[in-house]
Parts: C-alpha cells; sequence; structure tokens
C-alpha cells in the first residue's frame, strides 16, 4: 500500500491506496473516485507502519479493499464509513 502525507495550513491529511488502483477512475451513478498519483502515491511502507500513523491522524483518506481491511481491523475506522464506488471501498475521515 502507498501512504502519503499532504500538510497543509498546518494541517495533515493522510492518504493510503492500494497499489494496484493508482492512475485509475471509478464511477457509479453521480459518485466519481479518481485515484490519482498525486495525490495518493507516496511510500509503499509495511502495515504496521501504516498503522501507527492512522492512528496519530485526524484527517485521512483510505481507498482499496486492503487499506479499508487494515483500517478497520486496526479499530481506526467503523464499516459505517465505508463507501463503495464501482465496488471499490473507500473512506474519508475528517475532523475539525
Amino acid at each position: 500500500m502507498y501512504l502519503k502525507i499532504h500538510e497543509r495550513q498546518n494541517r495533515k491529511i493522510i492518504a493510503v491506496c492500494d497499489k494496484e488502483l493508482i492512475g485509475k477512475t471509478f464511477e457509479e451513478k453521480d459518485l466519481q473516485l479518481k485515484v490519482s498519483e498525486h495525490f495518493y502515491k507516496g511510500s509503499i511502507l509495511p502495515e504496521q507502519d501504516i498503522i501507527k500513523i492512522l492512528k496519530d491522524a485526524n484527517n485521512i483518506n483510505l481507498v482499496g479493499k486492503k487499506a479499508i481491511e487494515l483500517a478497520i481491523k486496526n479499530n481506526i475506522i467503523s464499516k459505517n464509513h465505508v463507501i463503495k464506488i464501482q465496488g471499490v471501498p473507500h473512506a474519508q475521515i475528517f475532523s475539525l
């Protein structure tokens, strides 16, 4: 999985994505999910490093079955946070 940290105005957004989804776009009804290299393609990290970073994060964007399952298994998100766009699981968590 790729993990990329975006820092803007004293806020961090952590993007995690299954590596095989990079560069693809998924559409369903009025929803579109563009898995751009710019936003998602960061470093490939071991799961334990991803878990540690996600547990300390307030703003998270997750795409893909592996990323979502990892977050659910480690109590970072619940299944209620997950939507599917063209069968691809996606979740966003933002705090103000």
